[in-house]
């Protein structure tokens, strides 16, 4: 979500239409966006499951803060003094790594739930390797993905597309539903998964928001102007 409440509340609104029985978030609640109490706080009401991310991690002081970027350190630190206490208390009781569903779920990779940014068909194939489950999702590098690997062929990968569907019934997998708050894969609008375990089914999906009120809410905090614009362009 990355603190942007217009594209999150825009999937929440998405997700209604689809009569899910659960709602997964892979983390990142914060960081970036200018409305991160109340992205924790709208998480709270309607995720059932969430872990937490980096992002999340350095604004409670429980991950350092030089291994950011200048903007995400800067966004960091004005999330730090905007935090109230109700949102902290709830990203105190997340953690960056669910493995008693169905779904392995991490925030950034099976071998390091909190840091490695999975872009490669090599990275997939160590992470597979490393992950009990057959079937896993990964979020953090902010790009719709899906990795496989079938019997002992190497993974092979590929970026998805709106729309895209797949089945994941056979083989293992490693899927990224990209990112609500802030996609990097050059589409702007809000990127989420719809995961059918009974079919075992999951098909991409594509949001739009009102970019320019998430902009603006960044410009008028004062903080990194580019952390407005990339919102426009998905990168």
């Amino acid at each position: 979500m990355h603190g942007n409440l217009p594209a999150f509340q825009q999937v929440l609104h998405s997700i209604e239409e689809e009569a899910v029985d659960a709602i997964w978030c892979l983390g990142d609640l914060v960081g970036y966006g200018a409305q991160p109490n109340e992205c924790v706080e709208l998480a709270e009401r309607s995720v059932d499951l969430c872990l937490i991310g980096n992002h999340d991690l350095v604004v409670i002081d429980q991950l350092d803060i030089t291994d950011f970027s200048a903007n995400a350190a800067a966004a960091a630190e004005w999330t730090k003094e905007q935090l109230g206490a109700d949102a902290r208390a709830y990203l105190e009781r997340l953690k960056p790594l669910d493995e008693e569903q169905a779904v392995g779920l991490y925030h950034a990779s099976p071998r390091d739930p909190v840091w490695e940014y999975v872009l490669s068909a090599m990275a997939a194939d160590d992470c597979i390797e490393a992950m009990s489950a057959r079937v896993g999702a990964v979020g953090h590098s902010h790009v719709a993905l899906a990795f496989w690997r079938k019997d002992d062929a190497p993974t092979a990968g590929a970026q998805s597309e709106a729309g895209a569907q797949i089945d994941l019934s056979e083989d293992r997998w490693l899927i990224n539903p990209g990112s609500v708050g802030q996609p990097r894969d050059g589409d702007p609008r809000a990127s989420w998964v719809l995961l059918e375990l009974e079919s075992w089914h999951v098909t991409w999906r594509r949001t739009e928001y009102a970019i320019d009120e998430a902009a603006n809410a960044i410009r008028e905090a004062g903080l990194p102007a580019q952390l407005a614009d990339r919102l426009y362009y998905g990168q």
